[in-house]
């Protein structure tokens, strides 16, 4: 198996927030952590425009994975209107295609933010895509499925905002420090 690790979200600060731990400890044990998002993060701000705060975020994105040795993409959809449609799918499968990541890890498909959902479902389509041949895609197909792994929902809350408990824990109490310097935490 290759160490390959690829992290999808929706926005930047997803993957930091959810499992920067987790990936910093695959990096530290030699893994290639890559992080992905599907959108520059375009809503996220009350203070500046779509551009302004993409620009920020996807910034701090690229500041963050250098902490994991790895790399940044964005997928350049917009904020909120994330679709399941052949758009998404085709750039989310050439990415996969070009990093071949024998391991996956994206947002939970029962969130109470439908991005993230969105996000949980084209991945996983795109994972199995990836392997075929006649995809509209830029990159060649691989010949292998990575695994897909799917995080705990933001706040531990489903859609209905119900308590989800998790099955297990990973301790990150060693990278701790790291994570909350991926955060931009000081």
């Amino acid at each position: 198996m290759n160490k390959t690790l690829l992290a999808v979200f929706a926005h930047p600060d997803d993957a930091e927030i959810v499992c920067a731990g987790t990936l910093l400890l695959m990096s530290q044990a030699g893994w290639k952590v890559h992080i992905a998002t599907m959108t520059p993060g375009d809503k996220g701000t009350t203070v500046y425009s779509k551009e302004e705060i993409g620009n920020i975020r996807q910034r701090e994105a690229s500041e963050s994975v250098k902490l994991l040795n790895g790399s940044y993409y964005c997928l350049g959809f917009e904020d909120v209107y994330l679709d399941y449609d052949r758009e998404s799918l085709n750039r989310t499968t050439s990415l996969i295609r070009k990093v071949k990541p024998s391991v996956v890890i994206t947002a939970s498909p029962n969130d109470y933010m439908v991005d993230h959902e969105m996000t949980a479902r084209i991945v996983q389509t795109a994972c199995f895509a990836a392997g075929i041949k006649n995809m509209d895609c830029m990159e060649s197909n691989i010949n292998f499925i990575p695994y897909l792994y799917y995080s705990d929902p933001m706040e531990l809350n489903d859609i209905f905002g119900v308590r989800v408990n998790p099955d297990f824990f990973v301790d990150i109490s060693g990278v701790m420090k790291l994570k909350e310097q991926m955060l931009g935490l000081p």
